[in-house]
């Protein structure tokens, strides 16, 4: 008796960490749905070759429809990937859940964490003809977070496991209406944790509490993502919105420059520019709550920026930004010069005129 696709994928997901996290060197039976399998069997001994297998999606798996056991997450602000459109989702396990403590949110074993990438063909009709480029997976067990990124086939019928990367040719209309062509670099297994980097351990980037603590629009209405998850018993320690700390999108033109730039700099920077992250000897920490002008850059002249300092002298000069080092490593696409370093081969247009009208605001 075949299964609902649905039942099936959240069955495949718990027998995923039951089988990985509690029982390994048992046998677990699993019904699953035989034409979605393919070559390979949904036993649980994850990572699995095909992303089809992990029971994710329903219908179509190109039109990423979420199985019930899913949430989907969107963080305040994005982090730039050559202008790559993100769904993002969530699993917990059954019977689990997340609980925050100290502003920190802490994730049971088993928690998958779901980021697609992909481009509608034109930007000014993003839901039509969209091409999805890769899906990455971050899944949570007894050793720790794990990265796997799945490259999907031109048919739009599959993603597979390539620990190794890949760099992929896209080409679509921007919302000029001028035709790009960009070469997408899918990052290794290993250089995941280049950026997913807190304390030399791996770790998520976009589901902290001031990235999460907004609302979001789902089915049954308009609700904070936080308080959300608290009501369907996934999340513990969230008592309201206004006790944990919130960022906004630096996309909207209405709110305060200097918020807009600090949001930027945290999603685009932070993870590592702060006193975790793998630049924390560079003196220069980004977070969206610094507060210290020295920390941001202001009048700093940099540890170890080499040929990225290019013939400039600080971090940021308050009034110049076109002589300062911040905004001319954003602005470049040059190896040992480009910033950040990997998660980029284009220079982000938008982002960099921020910063520039942010340090140029500065007295």
């Amino acid at each position: 008796m075949k299964m609902s696709k649905i039942f099936w994928g959240v069955n495949i997901l718990l027998a995923l960490v039951i089988f990985t996290f509690a029982c390994k060197n048992e046998s677990i039976k699993t019904e699953t749905n035989e034409a979605a399998l393919v070559d390979e069997s949904a036993d649980g001994s994850f990572p699995y070759k095909r992303l089809s297998t992990y029971g994710f999606f329903s219908g179509e798996l190109k039109a990423l429809n979420p199985v019930k056991a899913l949430i989907p997450y969107t963080p305040a602000s994005s982090l730039f990937t050559d202008y790559a459109l993100k769904s993002r989702f969530i699993f917990f396990p059954e019977g689990e859940k997340a609980s925050l403590t100290n502003n920190e949110l802490n994730f049971p074993e088993g928690t998958v964490l779901i980021k697609n990438f992909y481009y509608p063909a034109d930007f000014r009709k993003p839901k039509e003809n969209r091409r999805i480029i890769e899906t990455r997976l971050l899944i949570t067990s007894e050793k720790g977070w794990e990265a796997f990124p799945y490259i999907w086939n031109e048919s739009q019928t599959e993603a597979i496991l390539k620990v190794v990367g890949g760099e992929i040719e896209v080409s679509f209309t921007d919302y000029d209406g001028k035709d790009q062509v960009i070469n997408y670099i899918v990052p290794n297994k290993n250089q995941c944790k280049t950026c997913h980097n807190k304390s030399e351990i791996l770790a998520p980037i976009g589901v902290k509490v001031q990235h999460l603590n907004n609302e979001l629009e789902y089915q049954s209405g308009k609700a904070n993502q936080l308080a959300y998850w608290t009501e369907l018993g996934k999340l513990e320690g969230f008592e309201e919105e206004k006790a944990n700390p919130a960022m906004i999108n630096y996309e909207n033109k209405n709110l305060p420059l200097d918020d807009r730039a600090m949001a930027y700099l945290d999603i685009n920077c932070s993870h590592c520019h702060s006193a975790e992250g793998p630049a924390s000897t560079s003196g220069l920490f980004l977070t969206y709550d610094q507060t210290d002008p020295l920390k941001l850059g202001v009048n700093k002249i940099p540890v170890a920026a080499g040929n990225g300092a290019g013939s400039f002298d600080f971090d940021i000069v308050p009034g110049k930004a076109d002589e300062s080092i911040l905004t001319h490593r954003m602005n470049s696409t040059e190896v040992g010069i480009a910033m950040p370093e990997l998660g980029r081969t284009t220079v982000h247009k938008e982002g960099v005129q921020l910063i520039k009208d942010w340090i140029n605001s500065m007295k």
